[in-house]
């Protein structure tokens, strides 16, 4: 691979981060308020599945439930 120069190589990362397709503060909004209640979503999920578990073993085990 050819060895770019450190201006050069800066250049086209300038020229590149141009062409990006930046979300608009709506859309950032939006997609961080739905990352919010997925995570939300999924740590219930993994708490009930964990106690669900749980209570399984306890219950093999005889350890009483």
């Amino acid at each position: 691979m050819a060895k770019i120069a450190p201006m050069e190589f800066f250049k086209q990362v300038r020229s590149e981060a141009k062409k990006v397709a930046w979300p608009t503060r709506q859309e950032t909004t939006s997609s961080t308020i739905a990352v919010f209640i997925m995570v939300i979503l999924a740590s219930l999920f993994l708490f009930a599945a964990d106690q669900l578990m749980a209570l399984v073993v306890r219950l093999v085990l005889g350890l009483g439930g």
